[in-house]
């Protein structure tokens, strides 16, 4: 019986040891062992799917960049369009085209009258006709945005402050109409006129941004349009806006600040061929005359103007930063 009793004590003792002294330790490998590959393949699945959510991501945004694309390519605007765009919204298009034709006879019958060759008239003609007056309406369409872009943040602030004070939004529309200056508040005036005469503030915010076609048109439209169909504090909401659209503009500030050496030097460079050629043609006109008098030096005079504006286009390129 002793004997039993001593023999079960040790056994007591020796698994009471075991217990304390190894078994954690076992246990410790054991729960690793296990869970390791487990959490491993947790991590891995986890990071397998942010991984495929990042490419879906990244797939939606390049079909939505080839759909904007397409889009852009397919509705170009037409004369009238860019001739409201402009800032002429009454011109006609028919009235363009007499223009360009008045244009393109007086360059012609200025070649006539100084006997230039054929060559020479017909480009003249073309470049003068339909190239100057497209690119007049094209100046004229950018400073116009410009201009719009840079009072229509204080016109978002005239909203805000009309509806925070109680003001309709039709009201606040109006005033922005008629107090802001133009191109603002023509754009405005004809969103309010749209209002009046029945058409729905979407289609009207969609003639505007046809009319004025920026980012910051567009912005407000959204806004607008997602305000008028679920509710929510619009105040706020084009407080925000207004604040970005101001650092939208401090950014491009500091944009045109930085690239001005860039800028200058791209002048520079690209008036020293014409500023050369003018400065030899006066101290010594016999010696540059055969340029425009021999066919091999109209050639090189023509390949020279190529390359120049090859090298321009690409410095313009290169100075000018989207944001």
């Amino acid at each position: 019986m002793t004997i039993a009793i001593l023999l079960l004590s040790v056994l007591a003792i020796g698994g009471a040891a075991f217990a304390f002294l190894g078994g954690d330790e076992r246990a410790a490998k054991r729960v690793t062992a296990i869970a390791k590959p487990q959490g491993g393949r947790n991590q891995k699945s986890q990071a397998e799917a942010a991984s495929q959510k990042r490419k879906n991501v990244s797939a939606m945004l390049k079909d939505l960049e080839k759909n904007q694309a397409t889009a852009k390519k397919k509705d170009k605007p037409t004369l009238r369009r860019r001739l409201e765009q402009a800032g002429f919204p009454n011109t006609q298009p028919r009235n363009f085209w007499i223009l360009c034709g008045i244009l393109s006879a007086v360059m012609a019958a200025l070649c006539l009258l100084t006997r230039q060759p054929l060559l020479v008239m017909a480009l003249g003609s073309f470049g003068i006709g339909l190239g100057l007056p497209r690119w007049i309406l094209g100046f004229l369409t950018n400073r116009r945005r410009k201009k719009f872009t840079a009072a229509f943040a204080g016109a978002i602030d005239v909203i805000v402050r009309s509806v925070r004070s109680g003001l309709p939004i039709n009201e606040a529309l109006r005033i922005v109409a008629r107090e802001s200056p133009d191109p603002v508040g023509s754009e405005f005036n004809r969103l309010v006129e749209g209002l009046k005469v029945g058409v729905t503030l979407d289609q009207g915010l969609k003639k505007m941004h046809e009319s004025m076609p920026t980012s910051e048109v567009a912005f407000f439209a959204i806004v607008m349009t997602i305000q008028s169909k679920s509710g929510g504090n619009l105040s706020e909401a084009l407080g925000n806006l207004a604040a970005v659209l101001r650092d939208r503009k401090r950014l491009e500030g500091k944009i045109k600040a930085m690239s001005s050496e860039a800028k200058a030097s791209a002048m520079i460079i690209g008036a020293l061929p014409p500023a050369v050629m003018t400065l030899v043609y006066v101290t010594t006109p016999a010696y540059i005359a055969l340029l425009f008098t021999e066919r091999a030096g109209n050639l090189m005079l023509a390949a020279c103007g190529f390359w120049m504006f090859i090298g321009i286009s690409v410095m313009r390129k290169m100075i000018n930063f989207k944001h």
